[in-house]
């Protein structure tokens, strides 16, 4: 599972990468979180998920405050959680979810890169059933098998805990995120390199050449749209 941890810690660099954007993301996501639900992340454990990953991007407090004054007034806007799912070269497998209020719009974008860069669409579950939805965490400044303790001792069960490079990683299932961190953080660890949930596949393809150059820019043209707000693949970019 190690090299997985590799292409989420890619994503979040591209994204770090592109501050105003992210920010933007985030501050849709937070707003649609919060007119879900009460918003206040105790008693709204998805708005809770949305500002915990906020948080490991550095999204500044004034557009998360935005945000929640946002839902909290009388403005109304009508967001659609929409997820597609297609192919690029060779057996390359693309999630793209979406966050929209225009549901043709998006289609039609998400559509255009999929084909621009040579790929296609597919149908619904085309692509997901190779996916696992997962919480994953990244821990500095602990060993695997510290780790390991604390969470035994609390009785909490994950998929697996690892020492990759310079954290240490905590996959699960995804409705244990918020027991799983509970858990870290009645111990002591209150910083996380990444805290997620997301798709992870069951297994990977490594593209070089054309082959990576035409999955990178559609992955990067897909990521540039401003409805979608993740993008999972199961392509390994270390060779």
């Amino acid at each position: 599972m190690g090299r997985k941890w590799n292409n989420i810690k890619e994503k979040k660099a591209s994204k770090d990468a592109n501050t105003s954007k992210i920010y933007a993301k985030f501050g849709r996501e937070i707003y649609v979180a919060a007119k879900q639900g009460e918003p206040d992340p105790q008693s709204n454990s998805a708005l809770k998920v949305v500002l915990e990953r906020a948080k490991t991007y550095n999204v500044p407090k004034a557009i998360i405050d935005r945000a929640l004054e946002k839902a909290k007034g009388g403005a109304e806007e009508n967001y659609v959680e929409l997820r597609y799912e297609g192919f690029g070269p060779n057996g390359s497998m693309v999630i793209v979810d979406t966050l929209t209020n225009n549901v043709n719009r998006t289609a039609a974008d998400v559509r255009s890169k999929f084909t621009k860069s040579g790929g296609n669409m597919g149908v619904n579950g085309s692509v997901s059933y190779m996916f696992n939805a997962t919480a994953v965490f990244g821990i500095e400044g602990k060993t695997a098998d510290e780790v390991l303790e604390i969470l035994m001792e609390a009785d909490v069960e994950v998929r697996d805990i690892l020492d990759e490079e310079e954290s240490v990683i905590v996959y699960a299932e995804p409705n244990q995120y918020h027991v799983v961190q509970e858990a870290l953080m009645d111990a002591g660890i209150t910083e996380f390199t990444v805290a997620e949930l997301t798709m992870l596949p069951q297994n990977e393809i490594t593209l070089s050449g054309d082959a990576l150059s035409q999955f990178e820019k559609m992955i990067d043209a897909l990521e540039d749209l401003e409805d979608v707000q993740q993008v999972y693949h199961n392509v390994d970019h270390l060779e």
